[in-house]
């Protein structure tokens, strides 16, 4: 369903289509649970809308507590499809489409990219813009999503933690934070001003994605220099190519290990660009 939404000041300035999207699912752990419920509202050039929402059969119990939070059990989702029956109509839906959502970058993205990813699908972001609209609002007026709606929108967010109706919020949030914000300054911790709330996808983009990582996870980042470095455990701040070269072990313990996906073809992306470079890592 697509409601009539007020009138805005203006229009998104899209240069390919653009899909909010909202995620339910069994918990918040990316590796281990599973999708229950998935929203998209795919804006295009011209204006139009069109709307893609299933429940979803994560084949693993809802726990209690979630049900609570999204008020989706068990048995309403144990007649749906499961992710798999589903990958192929979600992936063709999201075709050349920018990415939207509410603290999207660090939860959605990486968790549908995981299920892609179980079904053989790779879904490719690398020419997708992310834009998180969380991110904008927290930089601006830092507050929850049901706080942003009343903020920017002037009404109540009755159907929060609905995949459908969050989808939507984020849309109008966003539609306006654009009019509220255009022309205003805003000055980084580097006390650099700038004006970077503009109607331009790039710009949006790059105001609302917080952090640099390689992985959608954030297991590897990329430091000042540009090179993939290690988030976590005993090499934390580490190249990359460096551990992987000096302990060869590494590599085959975090593969094996209870990692995402994505955060593993990242690494192995790492592997193989140095082998091709000559410095091989491994044995045989």
């Amino acid at each position: 369903m697509i409601p009539n939404f007020y009138k805005f000041q203006m229009k998104l300035n899209l240069t390919k289509p653009l899909a909010f999207f909202d995620l339910e699912t069994t918990g918040t752990n990316i590796v281990n649970d599973r999708i229950v419920e998935i929203s998209i509202l795919k804006v295009m050039p011209d204006g139009s809308m069109e709307n893609f929402t299933r429940r979803i059969n994560p084949g693993i119990p809802i726990p209690p507590a979630v049900t609570a939070i999204h008020g989706i059990s068990d048995a309403d989702v144990a007649d749906q499809p499961n992710f798999t029956q589903l990958a192929q109509a979600i992936n063709r839906f999201l075709t050349n489409c920018d990415l939207a959502g509410y603290n999207s970058n660090k939860f959605d993205v990486p968790m549908l990219i995981e299920e892609f990813l179980r079904c053989g699908i790779d879904f490719d972001i690398k020419k997708r813009r992310l834009i998180d609209v969380q991110n904008i609002f927290h930089k601006m007026e830092p507050r929850t999503l049901r706080a942003a709606y009343k903020f920017y929108c002037n009404k109540e967010h009755t159907g929060a933690h609905q995949a459908e109706a969050d989808t939507l919020a984020t849309y109008e949030i966003l539609m306006a934070q654009l009019d509220r914000y255009q022309g205003v300054e805003y000055t980084d911790q580097s006390g650099q001003v700038s004006k970077p709330i503009e109607n331009d996808m790039d710009a949006l983009y790059k105001f609302s994605f917080n952090n640099q990582h390689a992985d959608l996870s954030g297991h590897i980042g990329i430091n000042k220099q540009g090179k993939e470095i290690f988030n976590f455990g005993k090499h934390k701040g580490k190249l990359v190519e460096e551990v992987l070269l000096k302990e060869s072990q590494y590599y085959d313990w975090m593969m094996n290990a209870d990692f995402p996906l994505s955060t593993k073809n990242v690494l192995k992306a790492i592997y193989l660009r140095v082998k091709s470079q000559g410095q091989f890592l491994f044995k045989g």
